[in-house]
């Protein structure tokens, strides 16, 4: 051997480092137990599994004790047994995004789902970041026009707003989530389907998106059968990819579903890794955890964009109060909830303003447009407070002056709150004017 070839293999050997194998000492679900990895392996560490039978198992390090880490798999463990050898992987969790990736359907892992080769990027980007620093953010930016009028008037999405979509199975969620993504005006649409049916994924790219829609997107989906891990893992995913256009000053909608499911991920991750479940199951850390992935879309810093973001929540039983619902609401800069009653009636998006809020508000509009919103809220409340006398064929007419008013203008204020409107949010205003002035129109007539 040469010389100029011997000092090469000795730099390639030097560069890689030493390779780490421990073994597998028992196996339990979609856990690992590895012996022999002390004192090399740390939280974080990636290994591989190779069983008998040839296949390669992917894992990730999630607790350590003593002489013994645990590992949670991002796939079956079917085969592999006690004895097996698992080798120390020193890569951390990073992807290399780039413009090439619009229009394509990625896995958690970074890889094209579609079969065609995947360009990647130049710039490396960890999975797991830290929030902009809170002292440098901007503030929410100017209000988007959805297409819908009640998202342009009582429940506004700013640029850099977190918006919370709470629903339970078969509210419309994810109908409303895909004209969102549609019709919110954005350069960049990242869409994080996270525990989602496989053909809801197919559905959603040519269905919802469309060839147009795809354009400007990427897609980032984690199936329901995957494991745990590799659902947290394509949440993260979605989230570094909104960042890297983000940071390249790019206006980005992120639309995330679910978190309910991201959360019910973590809580089996962190039980194998030895965390006592608490409130409903889910153990301590998971509200820090969700806490920490939704704080990183929002205002960017000076001089980069934003990631606007609509993040839906799976409601068991339409109730607010669930752990999961509860802990993510009050992170979040507002929330819309959808309600079975609305929807059973056949009004979509079966929005209860009622119960929805927008935190963008008051500063998203100005005070004529302001006095219109408490105008309509004011009629709204009267009416759900009075609808189960008047149902009931107990209210006269005259008894309430505000009653009597919101009788009036409820038909129209609730196909207002259905209503689509792609020119924009001063028309949806000017339409909702128009509505609350009619019974003052017929009475002056």
């Amino acid at each position: 051997m040469s010389l100029l070839a011997q000092s090469s293999l000795e730099e390639i050997l030097q560069s890689a480092g030493p390779q780490i194998y421990g073994t597998v000492a028992a196996t339990d679900g979609m856990s690992m137990r590895i012996g022999g990895l002390a004192g090399w392996v740390k939280l974080g560490d990636g290994i591989s599994v190779t069983t008998s039978s040839n296949r390669t198992v992917r894992a990730k390090i999630i607790a350590l004790d003593g002489e013994l880490a645990t590992a949670f798999a991002y796939e079956s463990l079917a085969g592999v047994a006690g004895g097996d050898v698992a080798k120390l992987e020193r890569a951390g969790d990073q992807i290399f995004p780039c413009d090439q990736w619009l229009g394509r359907i990625i896995d958690p892992f970074g890889q094209c789902m579609e079969g065609a080769p995947l360009r990647l990027g130049d710039q490396q980007c960890a999975l797991d970041q830290a929030a902009p620093n809170a002292a440098k953010r901007k503030s929410l930016g100017a209000r988007l026009a959805t297409g819908h009028c009640v998202f342009d008037t009582l429940l506004p999405l700013c640029e850099g707003q977190r918006l919370g979509l709470f629903a339970g199975a078969g509210f419309g969620k994810s109908m409303l989530l895909g004209e969102l993504a549609q019709r919110v005006e954005a350069d960049v649409t990242v869409v994080g389907l996270i525990g989602e049916r496989g053909r809801e994924v197919r559905s959603f790219v040519n269905d919802t998106l469309g060839v147009e829609g795809m354009k400007k997107a990427v897609v980032i989906a984690s199936t329901a059968d995957q494991s745990p891990l590799a659902k947290k893992q394509g949440a993260y995913t979605a989230m570094a990819v909104a960042e890297y256009f983000r940071d390249r000053n790019k206006k980005v909608l992120l639309v995330f579903d679910s978190l309910t499911r991201f959360a019910e991920a973590h809580r089996e991750v962190a039980v194998s890794a030895g965390e006592p479940p608490s409130l409903h199951a889910f153990p301590p850390s998971t509200f820090r955890t969700i806490a920490s992935l939704v704080e990183r879309a929002g205002p960017g810093e000076e001089g980069k964009g934003d990631i606007t973001s609509i993040f839906s929540v799976l409601v068991q039983g339409s109730d607010m109060n669930e752990p999961v619902a509860d802990m993510i609401r009050g992170i979040l800069d507002g929330h819309v909830v959808l309600e079975r009653k609305i929807a059973e009636r056949g009004r979509f998006p079966a929005v209860d303003i009622s119960r929805s809020v927008s935190r963008s508000l008051p500063a998203a509009a100005n005070e004529d447009e302001n006095a219109l919103l408490i105008e309509a809220r004011s009629i709204i409340r009267a009416y759900e407070g009075a609808e189960t006398i008047v149902r009931a064929g107990l209210y006269a007419d005259g008894s309430d002056p505000q009653v009597d008013r919101a009788l009036k203008l409820w038909p129209a204020l609730d196909a207002f709150i259905g209503e689509k409107q792609e020119a924009g949010p001063k028309e949806s205003f000017e339409r909702l004017r128009a509505i609350l002035h009619s019974v003052d129109e017929e009475e002056n007539a």
